[in-house]
């Protein structure tokens, strides 16, 4: 790493460099992949001798409560960040450092699916805030009673989506519903899209006569950035069908290349799917893709639990994953996927 860093820093040293700025763009954000995984690493490794001091200090004296409490603090410390550096070295997908477009659908069931939308949806402002990750309202459909129709993120930082495409598919809920006055046990449904945002390097045919743009007022509680004026813009690609919209913006014109920069990442999400399909019917292997297949659920009652389908990664713990604690299934499918890329 450090190696290839100095490399890159010595192309950008050359008065040349800027002369095809699109190439610089791709090994400056090469290089700050590269220089934070360094950085990670020395951090980590420094945090590994600090502990190793503190072991010293307290075989050294026993009976001192205060070091001997120093040293469990900074072991939990240790551990997490260990953890984190390992979840980082899972990410090895050509777009796993980009920035993600993530989609919630409630399925059929009314306000009961909707409110669930509005639940994952709080999860994953919950996750995103402890990885420090941005996190922008692109589209916001609110619910009729309760929760949304849907909504569309932007999350933004290093590696989101390399983190965020675990949890494309279909979330399952099962819990006594609050909007049902009989008391009665409720299974709701919602999916989950998730994309990269592709840099403007990705080349996506995206023909303007292929596409229908609609005009609408945006709705209400998508946070306080969302713009109530009638700027908002939702685009439909005829041959497919695929629908995205923006709001977030201040202008149509913004908000009219957010929803194609999304629509461009659709498109291209669409193109690989195929490919994939294609690739696993050539090689005899069942293949489990996006909006059918349900990736995990989440039991409020008769017991506690969170079960992902794909790994059997599990937990009784619901409250802490509804509260964002979603990183032991995103390491899990990592790892998961991984295998199932590179059979032995």
């Amino acid at each position: 790493m450090k190696e290839s860093i100095a490399e890159n820093e010595m192309k950008m040293s050359d008065p040349a460099f800027w002369n095809d700025s699109q190439q610089a763009q791709v090994v400056i954000d090469e290089n700050n992949v590269l220089k934070t995984k360094y950085d990670n690493f020395n951090s980590l490794e420094e945090s590994i001798e600090d502990l190793q001091v503190l072991l010293e200090l307290a075989e050294a004296d026993p009976s001192d409560q205060e070091i001997a409490n120093d040293l469990s603090n900074k072991y939990e410390a240790v551990q997490k960040q260990m953890e984190q550096y390992q979840l980082t070295l899972l990410f090895n997908g050509r777009y796993d450092k980009n920035n993600a477009i993530l989609e919630i659908h409630p399925g059929a069931g009314g306000t009961e699916s909707q409110d669930w939308g509005s639940m994952l949806l709080r999860m994953y402002d919950r996750w995103a805030e402890q990885h420090d990750f941005k996190v922008e309202t692109v589209d916001y459909q609110e619910g009729e009673e309760a929760g949304i129709k849907s909504v569309t993120l932007m999350v933004s930082g290093t590696n989101a989506y390399g983190y965020l495409r675990s949890e494309k598919g279909v979330h399952r809920l099962v819990r006594i519903s609050p909007f049902d006055s009989a008391g009665r046990r409720h299974t709701s449904f919602a999916s989950v899209n998730v994309m990269p945002e592709l840099s403007d390097d990705v080349e996506v045919d995206l023909r303007p006569e292929d596409i229908k743009m609609e005009v609408f007022r945006s709705s209400g509680a998508g946070g306080q950035h969302i713009n109530k004026t009638s700027s908002a813009v939702r685009l439909i690609h005829i041959p497919t069908g695929l629908v995205t919209s923006s709001q977030a913006q201040r202008s149509q014109f913004q908000n009219k290349a957010t929803a194609e920069k999304m629509m461009k990442s659709k498109l291209y999400q669409m193109e690989m799917e195929k490919k994939e399909q294609e690739r696993a019917k050539i090689q005899g292997e069942q293949l489990e893709i996006g909006w059918g297949s349900q990736i995990r659920s989440y039991v409020f009652h008769p017991y506690s639990m969170v079960k992902d389908h794909r790994t059997n990664q599990e937990t009784g713990n619901i409250q802490a994953v509804m509260d964002g604690e979603l990183d032991p299934f995103i390491n899990s499918y990592l790892q998961w996927k991984l295998q199932q890329d590179n059979p032995q």
